[in-house]
């Protein structure tokens, strides 16, 4: 876990993600990576050279038209004293039963981001701090290559001038296998999704494809990571 932990000290050194005074906001999803976001977070805080709050917020789309169960992230907030904030939406209700959207995993996180970026400006933030990490990375980058025929993925710090508020993904350099053992051996909680198309999207299969070519190509997600950090894509 201090391995782990010490990868995000270096990816928030290396872009200057944190400054004196941030209130930060983690996205929690209640999913593997915001978990272990805000558990590393937390840690960081208590000797980073940077004083920085901490605050947790997650948008509920209410799947099933039910609340989901946020009570085990709640505990876990409460355990490391840090505000928890849940914004209960009907955007199931929008995206599936009134849009009836047969690719809803785009217009969801467009949502979703538009009420996290409010809920965090509601709560005096400064910058929300996001799960994604080192898979995302190589993911994304091939995602907007196969599917819209460009060069580019998210930057490890965006800044929003429209809401005028930064989003940093501090997880960048950790790898979903670490965070997976990490979760597991610290016994942190993970709220399953209950989303009809978890499993089923065009983010699995990039992600499988990764997978199978690298029993041809060994060690190519850090191949195409570095060729990320060296190319001129915006923020790396």
């Amino acid at each position: 876990m201090k391995k782990l932990i010490s990868q995000v000290g270096s990816a928030i050194d290396h872009y200057n993600m944190i400054n004196d005074g941030d209130n930060i906001a983690v996205c929690l999803s209640g999913g593997k990576d915001s978990t272990f976001l805000l558990y590393a977070l937390n840690e960081i805080q208590k000797y980073h050279d940077k004083s920085f709050i901490l605050k947790a917020i997650t948008v509920d789309p209410c799947f099933n038209n039910s609340f989901t169960d946020f009570s085990k992230i709640e505990k876990l907030c409460d355990k490391l004293k840090i505000e928890y904030v849940i914004k209960r939406t009907n955007l199931a209700q929008i995206i599936f039963d009134i849009r009836k959207e047969k690719n809803p995993c785009s217009l969801c996180a467009r949502m979703r981001r538009g009420i996290l970026h409010d809920t965090a400006k509601e709560n005096n933030c400064n910058k929300i701090a996001l799960g994604h990490h080192f898979n995302d990375v190589n993911e994304t980058f091939l995602l907007n290559l196969f599917n819209n025929g460009n060069i580019s993925c998210f930057s490890p710090i965006t800044y929003l001038s429209r809401k005028d508020i930064y989003m940093i993904r501090p997880l960048i350099y950790c790898t979903e296998s670490k965070i997976i053992a990490a979760i597991k051996r610290n016994f942190l909680p993970v709220i399953k999704s209950t989303c009809p198309a978890d499993g089923h999207t065009e983010r699995e299969k990039i992600k499988n494809l990764i997978s199978d070519l690298e029993k041809t190509y060994p060690n190519l997600s850090k191949k195409l990571f570095g060729a990320i950090q060296r190319s001129s894509i915006s923020g790396w």
